[in-house]
């Protein structure tokens, strides 16, 4: 794609996150949409890898799965450079890398193949600094195309539910990232917790919280999205939440999160 591999730009990404949580429906794949959307808002050139085989970023964003030649999985086991996959969506500042279910295939054709864990970082390389984040929506699984990302990232971006058993299985994946770190990716590290689905009029949201804090300390942001209705109808609609209710709650607890995640970086 001509937008992305004619840009100069002198500086690398200034994060590369990948979206991760091998738990389904915790809004992972929500998170990532609406975070690329609301940092385009602020005028961030965003890259989205949907590296899930669900393809749920790539029809969030009103892109059209089942109807595609080319995916993120020709680039990670094909001859076809990202850029060439890399398209527009309808936010301003914000591609994607589309996902279709070719890429269910790629866990088990990533065992045999060379340098199999740094596939993502390596096809990443030659675009990464046309743009200002990097976000990677990855499957709800620790096989290969989520070793890949962390291997790919600099840092890890947990939604976790407000509901029970929140932290269960966060264990393993904190193990995966130790391992990562210490054999693939060192400068791989938790960027922050994201506390999604929070409902202010039950006790146990706030109980989630405060247990989530009190493993992940600092790492929490202090944005809560919050339950909705309108942020679980926008991908059947194919569009972020900043599109399809611009002034809701949804909106406006994404605006928020990008906001902190801008400090952060800048911090």
């Amino acid at each position: 794609m001509s937008e992305v591999a004619g840009t100069d730009r002198t500086a690398r990404p200034k994060r590369i996150l990948a979206v991760v949580n091998q738990k389904g429906g915790v809004g992972k794949s929500t998170t990532s949409v609406n975070l690329a959307a609301t940092l385009g808002e602020l005028g961030e050139r965003v890259l989205l890898i949907d590296l899930d085989p669900q393809g749920n970023a790539t029809s969030g964003f009103g892109l059209n799965r089942n109807q595609r030649e080319l995916c993120i999985y020709n680039a990670l086991l094909g001859d076809t450079p990202l850029a060439q996959i890399i398209e527009p969506v309808e936010v301003e500042n914000v591609f994607c890398a589309p996902a279709t279910i070719q890429l269910a295939g790629a866990e088990i054709e990533l065992v045999s193949a060379f340098s199999r864990e740094t596939k993502l970082r390596q096809i990443l390389e030659p675009v990464a600094d046309a743009f200002d984040f990097v976000i990677i929506d990855c499957p709800p699984s620790l096989g290969l195309l989520t070793i890949n990302a962390l291997t790919a990232a600099d840092g890890l971006v947990i939604p976790i539910q407000c509901e029970y058993y929140a932290l269960e299985g966060l264990s393993k994946l904190l193990d995966s990232v130790r391992l990562v770190r210490t054999h693939l990716n060192t400068q791989l590290d938790v960027f922050g917790a994201v506390m999604t689905m929070y409902d202010s009029r039950t006790r146990l949201s706030q109980q989630v919280v405060d247990e989530v804090k009190s493993f992940f300390e600092a790492k929490v942001f202090d944005t809560l999205i919050p339950r909705s209705v309108r942020l679980s109808e926008a991908p059947s609609f194919g569009q972020p939440i900043t599109l399809y209710e611009p002034n809701g709650r949804g909106a406006e607890a994404y605006r928020k999160l990008a906001k902190e995640v801008m400090l952060r970086v800048s911090a």
